[in-house]
């Protein structure tokens, strides 16, 4: 789920995408509208967006009697293959969950996907623009967000307590003290679904930050070189983290929001913390037991003598595009979903966070408040680098920080990996 991220989602109807976009149409007698058929493609395979989500779409298809939604519904790496296999064969689903950047630029550059600019004009305004801005490009909008939010540390205080940790570290190197004191507790410090691998690139991605800074990223983008001595600092610091063996048994073969994988592991009380995104708690409550009260929320830590700043936050949401050859219901869905009196429940769910503006009262869980209150004062804002970066690039960054964290790369290795691929796609 990435992030799901754990996005959007509707009805658990398993179903392929019959050859993508256009949805079906059948012409009606009497002048009543034509029968089409909408292919929505999405992430939340958790409550309680699930069934939130199935809700607005039979709510959409009582105002629409002509129109079918058919939903797929697929955890992250799964819709990620999946999408990516019918986006090749120059497809696109009518509506799919995306995370924007360079990912769904990249769609764009394909004419896979739709310029809703002019049929969502008259909502643009009802957005904050950091919610926005994933999903626009060359002063044109592709998509609407469903969901923003940041990457922090979720943390068990019962088990930091037990190990004698009073309050989260606030730097890098007290971090490191805290996962040693845990595991000194006999506390296993993190969980981490090294399988899926993107789960581990934002240790590499928010160390960079750290240590190199935002700009850095940003250049490293446009000259496409991650051999650069911060970056491979960040590595060194990644490395560090794997040496002190602080994940749970069985990492590396784990997935993140199966019955054994990493948000169970969290959610039942069996490793201190995990690093992950503003979906969590919904994550662990799903598949695990829920850790109540116990739960906790940090930001991640500044690194002592780094170039970036500690406001600076890293994360993403979601959003929904609409394939190119979708029929005009389905940006009306797209908007309808969008719609202050239908999102707003979905924020008070504690499924989503805020992206229209005057929805922050909606948010009522305390640790959801500190992330949309760190999000609201951060500095600077980098989207996940596996979507922010062109997909090939992306894919690299958490293969080779999956491989450094198994401790079969070096972190001079992974540089020049990821500078590789970024030069050939460049």
């Amino acid at each position: 789920m990435k992030r799901s991220l754990v996005l959007i989602a509707t009805a658990v109807l398993i179903t392929g995408c019959g050859g993508g976009g256009g949805g079906s149409t059948a012409p009606q007698q009497g002048g009543s509208p034509a029968k089409v058929t909408l292919e929505w493609w999405h992430l939340s395979t958790a409550d309680p967006l699930k069934t939130l989500w199935a809700q607005r779409a039979k709510e959409f298809e009582a105002k629409h009697p002509n129109v079918t939604i058919k939903a797929t519904v697929l955890e992250n790496e799964a819709y990620k293959a999946k999408l990516t296999t019918i986006t090749q064969s120059g497809k696109a689903p009518d509506l799919f969950a995306t995370w924007g950047g360079g990912v769904l630029r990249q769609q764009i550059d394909a004419g896979l996907v739709k310029d809703i600019s002019s049929d969502v004009a008259d909502v643009l305004p009802t957005f904050t623009p950091a919610a926005l801005s994933a999903y626009q490009f060359d002063g044109k909008t592709y998509g609407l967000p469903t969901d923003i939010g940041l990457v922090g540390f979720w943390y068990n205080k019962k088990l930091f307590q037990k190990a004698g940790i009073a309050q989260p570290p606030a730097t890098w190197s007290a971090f490191l003290e805290d996962v040693k004191k845990l595991k000194a507790a006999g506390v296993t410090p993190i969980a981490l679904a090294g399988k899926e691998k993107w789960p581990g690139h934002y240790y590499w991605a928010y160390l960079a930050m750290r240590i190199a800074g935002l700009d850095a990223l940003k250049q490293a983008a446009a000259d496409h070189d991650f051999t650069k001595p911060d970056f491979v600092a960040a590595g060194q610091q990644v490395k560090a983290l794997a040496d002190l063996q602080p994940f749970q048994k069985g990492f590396l073969g784990a997935a993140y929001s199966t019955p054994d994988g990493q948000a169970a592991t969290m959610s039942n009380g069996k490793a201190g913390m995990e690093l992950m995104g503003q979906w969590a708690p919904a994550v662990q409550k799903d598949s695990g037991k829920g850790l109540g009260d116990d739960l906790g929320f940090f930001p991640f830590p500044a690194v002592e003598g780094g170039k970036g700043s500690a406001t600076d936050a890293f994360g993403g949401g979601g959003g929904l595009a609409v394939g190119a050859d979708a029929p005009a219901e389905a940006v009306e869905f797209v908007k309808f979903m969008t719609e202050m009196d239908n999102h707003a429940k979905a924020v008070e769910s504690g499924g989503v966070l805020p992206v229209l503006k005057g929805e922050e009262s909606a948010v009522k869980d305390p640790n959801l408040k500190q992330v949309a209150t760190q999000l609201a004062a951060a500095g600077g804002y980098q989207l996940y680098l596996d979507q922010a970066y062109p997909p090939a690039v992306g894919q690299q960054v958490n293969d080779s920080v999956a491989e450094l964290i198994a401790g079969t790369k070096t972190p001079e290795e992974v540089g020049e990996a990821i500078t590789e691929v970024a030069k050939s796609e460049g």
